[in-house]
């Protein structure tokens, strides 16, 4: 055999063809799993897509009827209501609207630890969008309707500062043919007194007391009127999709190599922590991501102001009020009204309890809690994180033991909520 002569004849060269195709075949499974770890996935479990589609706006359901205002879908109303939010004439100084605290710009809120309007306000204002869902209005839930909400503070001394007659006149003076397009005919106002109304202010209570039952509940219902107007044109205003909206909506549709384009993998962690050990959803759940319903979690008080009842005294409020879903000008048959006829009252567990607001746009909106008590988003984390004990009451929030990472996640998907207010541009500015 001649040197280098391989024993096969020289048939063979190098590798075997065997060990060739080994080689390939490892190759390609190294290129699969390379790939298979690039690729995106399905990720949710059923129980998990359920929660994600519960939190889409796309599941938001058409806008609940209000029997309490017949006038809630009636485009010449919201007309008249949009007219009024802005009218800074109905206020005790002429300066104040319902527009100096809901800055469409601000997300119908102005940005204020608490609200100023004739005076400050020991609250914080609420944002707007999506409130027509809730049945409960203000921090402590003491009204039941959009349209009763509305008139608490055009009587509130610190808010607009008014009274009912003055509203009445203003109302006949500056928009007579919008209103009587809507409600009917003016009656006779011209024997009212110029002010006047059950309120803390001894001239406007002095008047009110002059007039006859009968004109009082004339002044009521046009004032009535007038909240039912602003109550139209509010539930214009409607939280538009936020990123978190095309995310789900990807992963609904089962496309995961859109949605991770659409989150990062902080943002998916954060969602899940939002889901899951954050507990976040128990009390912001469902497509406005609130339940509307009341809570305490331990916020601290203001040491400037006193510490607020809450529920526990917003439920009175509310059954005594004549402006209620049972009262007089409510457009409701009483069998409309189960919420109210069947309202839990008297309970020592509604002490500091609020109403969570819509976590829509909240990372546009600081600072946070009733009384703007929390500065930054970053710090309502931590006080969740922490769970404080309740100045009064108890609170129903733990420890969650997160970790700084898993902090800034769950801030990270927060600021995914940030989305449009879905509203024609006409309602978002001042009438001409």
């Amino acid at each position: 055999m001649r040197p280098n002569q391989q024993p096969d004849g020289g048939r063979s060269k190098g590798v075997s063809w065997q060990s060739q195709l080994l080689l390939l075949a490892a190759l390609a499974a190294a290129a699969a799993v390379t790939i298979y770890a690039l690729w995106p996935r399905p990720t949710w479990s059923e129980p998990e897509l359920a929660t994600l589609r519960g939190l889409w706006l796309g599941s938001l359901p058409p806008l609940p009827a209000d029997p309490s205002n017949q006038y809630a879908d009636d485009a010449q109303a919201a007309a008249l209501g949009h007219q009024l939010f802005f009218d800074t004439r109905f206020s005790g100084n002429g300066q104040v609207a319902c527009a100096t605290c809901h800055l469409p710009a601000l997300d119908f809120q102005d940005g204020r630890h608490l609200a100023q309007g004739m005076g400050q306000v020991d609250m914080r204002t609420m944002p707007l969008m999506g409130v027509a869902y809730s049945p409960w209005l203000f921090w402590d839930g003491r009204k039941d309707s959009l349209w009763a909400q509305a008139l608490g503070p055009l009587e509130n001394p610190v808010e607009h500062g008014g009274s009912r007659v003055q509203f009445v006149h203003l109302l006949a003076e500056h928009y007579r043919p919008e209103y009587e397009a809507i409600f009917g005919p003016l009656p006779d106002l011209s024997h009212l007194p110029p002010t006047g109304g059950p309120i803390d202010n001894l001239a406007a209570q002095t008047a009110w007391q002059s007039m006859s039952r009968a004109d009082q509940q004339m002044a009521n219902q046009i004032f009535a009127n007038m909240g039912k107007a602003i109550a139209a044109y509010e539930r214009l205003l409607l939280p538009g999709p936020a990123r978190f909206d095309a995310y789900v909506a990807a992963v609904l549709a089962g496309d995961e190599r859109t949605a991770a384009t659409i989150f990062t993998p902080d943002e998916v962690a954060g969602l899940r922590l939002f889901m899951g050990r954050g507990s976040c959803i128990d009390c912001h759940n469902g497509p406005l991501l609130t339940n509307n319903d009341f809570h305490n979690t331990g916020v601290p008080a203001r040491p400037d102001l006193p510490v607020p009842m809450g529920r526990a005294l917003g439920v009175h409020r509310l059954l005594a009020d004549e402006f209620n879903c049972l009262g007089r000008y409510s457009d409701a048959a009483p069998t409309d009204c189960g919420e109210l006829r069947f309202i839990s009252i008297g309970s020592h567990q509604m002490a500091y309890q609020f109403k969570p607001p819509s976590l829509r746009n909240v990372a546009e909106r600081p600072p946070y809690m009733h009384a703007g008590q929390i500065a930054t988003l970053a710090a309502v984390i931590e006080h969740y994180n922490q769970a404080p004990a309740a100045p009064l009451g108890h609170t129903e929030i733990e420890p969650l033991g997160l970790t700084d990472q898993e902090k800034a996640q769950l801030l990270a998907f927060l600021h995914t909520l940030t989305g449009p207010i879905n509203a024609d541009a006409r309602w978002l500015a001042p009438p001409p």
